[in-house]
């Protein structure tokens, strides 16, 4: 069979969760005897920014559909409409018809419901940027638009945890969704020398400084006086950066919380092996792939109950999952995992043996030929 990935964010060039699924498959499938071609940004694919992807993105598909005569054709996320339009066409005149799947990571209606003050008991923690704002009212319906018509186009839409395909079978009004979980371990990563690593035994968060990451919730549950002492480093950037490190001057935690910016996949990975466990605080999500590489590492994980990640995070076993937008529980569940050592350090060997059994990259290639092999190309 011959396979065609759409995707417009791909390592090294992205450091993008969605990209190295892509890749990840790419590999997977490439193992199982297919011939799979990767298509991106960049020479031989769509060129000019992100920005413009769903649009230059139809040109270099056209060349790849042409040369290459796919069987199957895997769009991500909503930038794939335009190709996905063109796979529609072509089916109806081409041979082989290639047929179309759509993979979303997330549903754009979640997405822009999560863009709002976050609060607790009343008080505001945090609130949209203008990044964000542009996002709910443009952007982010945009998405939406783009999302339903790639999904009503393919002949198999698949999502990354059950969560999330119900999702998007209610929000864009397509089903069955298939799941195909986001896996970790097919693609030579390693560690990368950090210039200047902190001292071991930290909290990390890794992500865009973002309001639906929660990060602000984190930083109130680190003003814990049951806290005091444990350090954080936040690894990522992004339009909230500038607030929260205002906000860490005001709880007065400016010798404890380091702002490590942005980093590669190698150094997020040493930055996990000398960390205590990984914070997770989010308002919503699809399914992270930090969660699983800290899994990997055998790191446990503190978790909003959101989203995929009940589906990843087991509570009391392999982590920690506790309510959104609560400092109060965070906290709690920081002091259990700093404090018990001997527990804490069950939970990340949990966590490896569950990313083992479930999230590897021959259990996706499994779900995906299960979703899509007999359903789309009988």
């Amino acid at each position: 069979m011959r396979v065609l990935l759409v995707a417009n964010t791909l390592p090294p060039r992205d450091i993008s969760g969605v990209g190295e699924q892509v890749l990840q498959l790419a590999a997977g499938l490439r193992q199982r005897g297919h011939e799979v071609e990767v298509l991106g940004r960049g020479p031989g694919g769509a060129r000019g920014p992100k920005l413009l992807f769903p649009i230059t993105v139809v040109p270099a598909c056209w060349r790849a559909l042409t040369r290459f005569r796919p069987h199957l054709v895997q769009v991500h996320e909503s930038d794939g409409a335009l190709v996905a339009l063109l796979v529609a066409t072509l089916a109806a005149v081409s041979e082989p018809q290639p047929r179309l799947v759509a993979l979303q990571q997330v549903s754009y209606v979640e997405e822009i419901r999560a863009v709002r003050p976050l609060r607790h008991e009343g008080r505001v923690l945090g609130r949209p940027g203008g990044v964000e704002r542009r996002f709910r009212w443009l952007k982010g319906p945009l998405q939406v638009v783009l999302g339903c018509v790639t999904a009503s186009l393919a002949d198999r839409v698949l999502a990354p945890s059950r969560r999330t395909a119900r999702e998007i079978e209610r929000d864009y009004r397509v089903g069955p969704v298939e799941v195909v979980p986001n896996v970790t371990g097919g693609l030579e990563v390693g560690s990368a020398a950090l210039a200047d690593p902190p001292d071991e035994g930290y909290l990390l968060f890794v992500g865009r400084l973002r309001l639906r990451k929660g990060v602000e919730v984190l930083l109130e549950a680190l003003a814990d006086p049951r806290l005091v002492g444990e350090r954080l480093v936040v690894v990522g950037d992004g339009e909230h950066g500038e607030a929260l490190g205002r906000r860490v001057r005001r709880l007065g935690l400016s010798e404890r919380v380091t702002f490590s910016g942005r980093r590669s996949a190698g150094e997020v990975r040493a930055l996990l092996a000398r960390a205590r466990a990984l914070v997770v605080p989010s308002l919503y999500e699809g399914m992270p792939l930090v969660i699983l590489e800290a899994m990997e590492s055998g790191v446990p994980v503190v978790a909003s109950a959101v989203s995929g990640i009940p589906e990843v995070v087991v509570d009391g076993e392999t982590g920690w999952l506790v309510p959104p937008e609560s400092p109060p529980d965070l906290a709690r569940a920081l002091v259990e995992a700093t404090r018990s050592g001997d527990e804490a350090g069950r939970r990340g060997r949990a966590g490896r043996r569950r990313l083992d059994e479930r999230f590897r990259p021959r259990h996706a290639v499994e779900a995906w030929l299960g979703a899509v092999g007999g359903g789309v190309l009988s």
